[in-house]
């Protein structure tokens, strides 16, 4: 396939929005790149039934079979809970190194998703300053494994002729279903609001945060799209960059939200956060979005609630896809 656009992790739920997007806006050459055998996120490709698939596990060794225009590489394994370094070694560093290996000796810009879970724990802020990213401590091996990749790609001397690594907030949006206990806060919400009539949130085990008070920059899956094909036609300017709103709010804001979404009251219990993560939790993130600013992105985001209302009434009720 000629200049075709390759989008990994493309039957995932940021990957799949990602294609679909590039479709509406008449992309004829798109090459999808998954684990296709997971036949749970299979809906998430409706609509994208011309575009070529390639697993994921051929993809590496077919990349000189085609010329790109770009490749958006969005497929990792993004399970917060999970403790197998080797896993992440796999499939978040050592795939991403081939990528970037062949997009540097190939000329092909390269866009990839870092996360802001390389942050830590926060206590060194949410600036995405190069300068600062190498001192960043992750609280868990998904974390760890975005970092190690950051720092590796600012150490390289070969490059792609344009790249650029996004530390993704917390996304949240239509094509989510199938990640389970690492689907975001609304989706469990709406789901919880329908089976039991109330929703159950952490406890704060910190004495500066109320229960619920736990505090996260929320982004919409359109509005971070936005911010994809912004750089997709920016092309200049390289670097790690977040990609947040630089709005916070609290768990019982977007839980509000999705209970007004769904024309009800809020009726909200707190859990204790589980042990195996506890010592790992983030309680505060926002992400400062100054640099994407300075260089011209200029669309804005929505407001939580608008975003979970679009969320809840367009596509959680209806149940329909991106």
């Amino acid at each position: 396939m000629e200049n075709a656009i390759v989008v990994t992790g493309a039957a995932g739920f940021i990957g799949s929005c990602v294609a679909q997007q590039l479709s509406r806006n008449g992309k004829q050459n798109i090459i999808l790149v998954d684990d296709f055998s997971r036949t749970e996120k299979l809906d998430n490709l409706l609509g994208l039934d011309g575009a070529l698939r390639i697993e994921r596990s051929d993809f590496l060794q077919q990349m000189s079979d085609h010329s790109y225009e770009a490749i958006i590489h969005l497929g990792a394994r993004t399970d917060t809970t999970e403790f197998d370094v080797s896993i992440f070694d796999d499939l978040n560093l050592n795939y991403s190194k081939t990528i970037w290996k062949h997009c540097a000796e190939h000329n092909i810009p390269l866009i990839y998703a870092s996360s802001a879970a390389t942050y830590g724990d926060g206590d060194q802020g949410f600036d995405d300053n190069m300068e600062e990213i190498k001192s960043l401590k992750p609280l868990n091996p998904y974390g760890q494994s975005k970092q190690d990749f950051d720092v590796w790609a600012m150490e390289q001397e070969d490059k792609p002729p344009f790249w650029i690594g996004l530390k993704f907030f917390n996304v949240f949006g239509p094509n989510e279903y199938h990640k389970s206990r690492m689907a975001s806060v609304v989706f469990h919400t709406f789901n919880q609001i329908n089976k039991t009539g109330k929703m159950k949130l952490f406890q704060s085990h910190h004495p500066d945060f109320e229960h619920g008070g736990q505090t996260r920059d929320f982004i919409y899956v359109k509005d971070l799209i936005n911010v994809i094909e912004f750089w997709l036609g920016h092309q200049k300017d390289s670097g790690i960059y977040n990609l947040g709103t630089g709005t916070p709010r609290t768990f019982n804001d977007l839980a509000s939200a999705t209970f007004r979404a769904m024309n009800l009251e809020p009726n909200i219990e707190y859990i204790p956060t589980p042990e195996d993560i506890r010592d790992k939790y983030q309680y505060y993130t926002k992400a400062n979005m100054e640099r994407t600013l300075q260089c011209g992105y200029s669309k804005g985001f929505m407001s939580l609630e608008d975003a979970v209302a679009d969320y809840v009434t367009n596509h959680l009720i209806p149940e329909k896809s991106f």
